[in-house]
């Protein structure tokens, strides 16, 4: 070691137990990041299981969860949560419908038959969308959307679930086609090379050899999508309405639990009421929805994918 460190000619020297501070302050400064991260989730999660459990103390669960009717401000009032979970089912799946087709095909062709110049400028436009405020889609939806469904659909009301519905697959199409778009490109350019080489179209290679080959991280993307459709509050609350109902018809007023979110912490509702708790009830149902679909999405992710040398 002594004469490594003092050979002539050689412009670095080994100090064996030197202490680096830099690292050490690196090292410090990214633990307690971690760990305000940690501490603030599970504060999160412990708030919203306290406070609910106090609300099933004044409610029954099966009258919350199994319940049809849902006035929780006005007497009588009743708790079950089933027309909020069916106006927020009514969005993400309206919502999917338009976004997934849509976001998949802009990630093949980005991805397969668009060339460089084409793709600096596409992509770009797409990922704009999401950097558009929510409340600008709210608003997109009232008077814009609307009045041209009202063309179409004479009977449709100014609130309703159709056109939330569309600004919404708006919102999520951009993370579905970016998404997407990254995990064909992912796929090894030597097996596109392959199905060519025998002679397959280019219909053929992208819709039996890239999709499947990238299957996992499309899947990933709908779901983290869908999780974002699920958990939308100001372009909902503007465009649906707040009219919590069971009914199938997209043309009417709803609700989902993050408008009703939205409408408990305006600040009407008294601090420590039933009515007020039902806040961090609905909460932690949609919590505990977006969970599962996360949890869904890395079980996905880890079942379907594919490793490449």
């Amino acid at each position: 070691m002594n004469e490594l460190t003092h050979t002539p000619g050689l412009s670095f020297s080994i100090h064996k137990g030197v202490t680096r501070w830099g690292e050490i302050a690196i090292k410090g400064w990214l633990g307690i990041c971690t760990a305000i991260s940690l501490i603030t989730t599970v504060s999160i999660v412990v708030v919203l299981l306290v406070e609910s459990f106090d609300f099933f103390r004044a409610v029954s669960p099966l009258d919350f969860f199994f319940g049809t009717r849902w006035v929780p401000l006005l007497k009588p009032s009743s708790y079950g949560v089933l027309p909020l979970v069916w106006g927020t089912i009514q969005i993400t799946v309206g919502a999917a419908v338009i976004a997934i087709p849509l976001g998949l095909a802009s990630a093949i062709y980005l991805s397969e038959y668009a060339n460089d110049r084409v793709r600096t400028w596409v992509k770009p436009a797409l990922e704009l969308l999401a950097g558009i405020p929510t409340v600008v889609y709210g608003y997109f939806a009232l008077t814009f959307v609307t009045p041209m469904l009202h063309k179409v659909i004479a009977d449709i009301q100014v609130f309703n679930a159709l056109s939330a519905a569309i600004v919404v697959g708006i919102m999520i199409l951009p993370t579905i086609a970016t998404l997407s778009d990254n995990a064909l490109r992912a796929v090894p350019v030597s097996l596109r090379q392959a199905a060519y080489a025998v002679g397959a179209t280019s219909y053929e290679v992208t819709t039996s050899i890239v999709v499947p080959a990238g299957l996992s991280g499309v899947m990933a993307s709908f779901l983290l999508a869908i999780s974002r459709a699920i958990g939308e509050t100001m372009a909902v609350s503007l465009a649906a309405g707040q009219t919590p109902n069971l009914s199938l018809s997209m043309l009417g007023s709803i609700e989902t639990m993050t408008a009703y979110i939205v409408q408990i912490s305006l600040g009407d509702t008294p601090s420590g009421s039933i009515a007020y708790q039902t806040l961090f009830a609905v909460a932690a149902l949609l919590f505990f929805i977006t969970l599962m679909i996360n949890v869904i999405s890395q079980w996905i992710l880890g079942r379907f994918r594919e490793v490449y040398d």
